[in-house]
């Protein structure tokens, strides 16, 4: 039983600070750090350097200037961008300490598992923040990112205290992430392209536009031949993304003259 015990508390340190690193790597290095200075937490011998005062200074350093930073619209965006080559990283890193002195293979398979996991939280949240950015207002943006230093710390403490329990919440956040991670990039190439038609060629998106919105402008109502492959043309751009499905209802409507 206690070597069961031992299993899921590796487990759960392993895979909760790969994670929790996507998300904020540095409150992630500061919680442990200063938890196994302090001797509230029993840190593998590979993650003991974290405890050194050094170490938990430079991460309550940054940890500060993320908090700021995390809260400035479109900054925030800037930073989760650099951010990607930081925090996969870390997360591998701080996955195979965590497991301690294993034999290689298990090793690598922290390695993949912790980048996997911190690839996944970072991901999601970028893709958050960049569509939260499209709004003007700050609360949001606010709200969002305490929000994530919340999860983080909870996280954490989940991990070190009930590991079992943690781990079945991240199955349920992992869940999330593979649901809503596609939901996420439709919505941001349709934001993408029409930043880039308005300031594009402003005539050509206006042409395309026209084409899509009416479409019995452009094939002027050639009988139900035409109609029957626009509306299979107009479901591909809206199953691609490159419409919304509002766009795709008015222009089905327009077409078939409803």
């Amino acid at each position: 039983m206690d070597a069961y015990d031992g299993l899921i508390a590796t487990l759960a340190l392993s895979m909760g600070a790969s994670w929790a690193s996507g998300i904020n790597l540095y409150a992630v290095l500061l919680v442990l750090g200063f938890g196994g200075a302090t001797g509230n937490i029993d840190l593998p011998p590979n993650l003991d350097v974290l405890a050194n005062p050094l170490v938990i200074a430079a991460a309550a350093f940054m940890y500060a200037v993320e908090f700021f930073a995390d809260k400035i619209p479109g900054v925030d965006s800037g930073w989760d961008a650099l951010h990607t080559f930081i925090r996969i990283p870390a997360g591998a890193l701080l996955a195979a300490g965590a497991v301690g002195d294993v034999s290689p293979v298990l090793t690598m398979a922290a390695v993949i598992i912790g980048g996997g996991l911190a690839s996944t939280s970072h991901a999601t949240k970028a893709g958050t923040r960049l569509l939260i950015n499209t709004s003007p207002e700050p609360v949001t943006n606010w709200s969002a990112s305490l929000v994530e230093d919340a999860l983080v710390i909870g996280g954490l403490w989940a991990a070190l205290n009930h590991p079992a329990l943690f781990l079945v919440f991240l199955c349920m956040m992992l869940t999330l992430s593979i649901w809503l991670l596609p939901k996420l990039w439709r919505l941001l190439k349709t934001l993408f392209q029409k930043i880039t038609a308005f300031f594009g060629d402003n005539s050509k998106y206006d042409s395309e536009q026209k084409s899509v919105l009416y479409p019995e402008i452009a094939f002027g109502g050639g009988g139900a031949k035409n109609t029957i492959d626009e509306l299979e043309r107009l479901k591909a751009l809206r199953d691609s993304g490159a419409i919304t499905e509002e766009e795709y209802s008015l222009a089905k409507k327009r077409l078939l003259g409803e």
